[in-house]
């Protein structure tokens, strides 16, 4: 395939009017989160008005002004996307006490809000477990009723499009979609509304990065880039921190745009970038490892598939899948200003 783009800008995202309308097909990102105390002095320094809240105890206030900064960069994702194009949001609610007053801010919901009011269509979303707490964790008034409350354990992954379904009319645009396929047995675990990745591939950055950027696994990113988007697509990342779009991007074949407001990341992403294509290769085999696991198994059962690839020649499940083309990153070639060009082979299937 063609090589693909990337480009890091350090801005704040609440302008970015350097993205033309209407050229971005995927937006996937996690902004700071409303109310979690390690965005606070983040979330000060953009409006005072949100110290003030803070300092006062007046949590409902507070979360109204820090969602209303977020809201003016949904508002350039709304304007920067493609009719059809989606935007994955991954947040999490606050739950904080503030003063004697302790209470849960569901920061999903008030995003889910604020994107019907710019005219997303809302999809079903992820609830995405994580390791945060262990099971036998509790919270309140330990084994007394009624000052108890549960412990938060996931985070959602909200999935908004803007004006209905994207369309592939032209020739071009179907094939790129048809090579763009994911495996029969993929799409039944990526697109069931619970995610369990507890195991999940981290973002290549350092601890201190990710624990700076509150960075999600590499693994979201890969997962929702090949759900909804196509090979040679554009990935938007408007609060990119240590780079785990874009590098999820290069790894699948399309182009991505990362915009940052700490310049310290810039160097962090570099460095990633240089060490990907070692890390997305292995994760190319591996899912190619997975498929052929997958297979050997049908035939086990005496359930052989019915369709074969016509690019790498494995057997798939349906029709869909017989131009799947996998490709592995061949050169990742840093360029100046943040931008970097990824250029890809055609990847070996199993022998």
């Amino acid at each position: 395939m063609p090589d693909t783009t990337h480009e890091v800008v350090v801005a704040d995202s609440t302008d970015l009017s350097f993205v033309a309308s209407s050229s971005v097909q995927l937006v996937v990102t996690s902004p700071p989160y409303p109310m979690i105390a390690m965005w606070d002095d983040h979330f000060r320094t953009r409006d005072p008005a949100i110290g003030r809240a803070l300092d006062a105890h007046d949590g409902a206030a507070a979360f109204e002004l820090m969602h209303r900064d977020l809201d003016r960069v949904w508002a350039e994702v709304h304007r920067v996307l493609c009719d059809g194009a989606i935007a994955c949001i991954n947040i999490g609610d606050a739950v904080r006490t503030l003063g004697t007053r302790f209470q849960l801010h569901p920061n999903h919901a008030r995003i889910l809000d604020a994107g019907r009011r710019l005219g997303f269509e809302v999809l079903p979303a992820v609830l995405w477990r994580k390791t945060t707490n262990a099971p036998n964790k509790f919270m309140g008034s330990g084994m007394l009723p009624a000052g108890a409350y549960v412990t938060l354990e996931h985070e959602y992954i909200l999935v908004l499009r803007k004006n209905g379904r994207r369309l592939f009319v032209a020739p071009e645009a179907k094939a790129r979609r048809r090579e763009s396929a994911y495996f029969w047995e993929e799409r039944n675990v990526w697109f069931s509304d619970v995610w369990d990745l507890r195991g999940a591939r981290q973002a290549l950055a350092g601890k201190d990065a990710r624990h700076r950027s509150a960075a999600f696994p590499f693994e979201v990113a890969w997962r929702l880039i090949l759900m909804h988007s196509v090979r040679g697509d554009t990935v938007l990342d408007p609060f990119l921190g240590t780079g785990t779009t874009v590098l999820a991007a290069m790894a699948a074949g399309r182009n991505s745009i990362g915009v940052e407001i700490d310049p310290a990341f810039e160097a962090v992403v570099r460095g990633a970038a240089e060490r990907l294509k070692d890390e997305a290769n292995a994760l190319i085999r591996a899912r190619l490892a997975a498929h052929e696991q997958f297979v050997m198994q049908r035939e086990r059962e005496g359930r052989p598939l019915g369709h074969v690839n016509r690019i790498h020649g494995f057997p798939v499940m349906t029709a869909q899948e017989e131009d799947l083309l996998l490709e592995v990153v061949d050169r990742v070639d840093p360029g100046s200003g943040g931008r970097f060009t990824v250029s890809y082979r055609t990847a070996r299937a199993p022998s």
